[in-house]
């Protein structure tokens, strides 16, 4: 079910770590000091949303479709 949702990690040279941010949850963020380690701790993040919007009620929001964009044709 958690796999559904988005997860985009970026290096930070600010924090020298790979940050996570969840586009369906907000300001709901990680981090790792390894991609691997990122990509575990975001998909830890992601179980323990799901948790805690369960136990309070809430309903899950959608997970986010990715649409192809294809590069634009340059006009020369």
């Amino acid at each position: 079910m958690s796999s559904r949702y988005s997860m985009l990690i970026q290096w930070s040279a600010e924090d020298e770590a790979y940050v996570v941010t969840f586009r369906e949850f907000p300001g709901a963020h990680t981090h790792g000091a390894s991609y691997e380690e990122a990509v575990k701790n975001g998909e830890d993040v992601l179980e323990l949303l799901a948790s805690a919007y369960r136990t309070d009620g809430k309903r899950l929001p959608e997970p986010a479709d990715f649409r192809y964009a294809p590069a634009r044709q340059s006009s020369a």
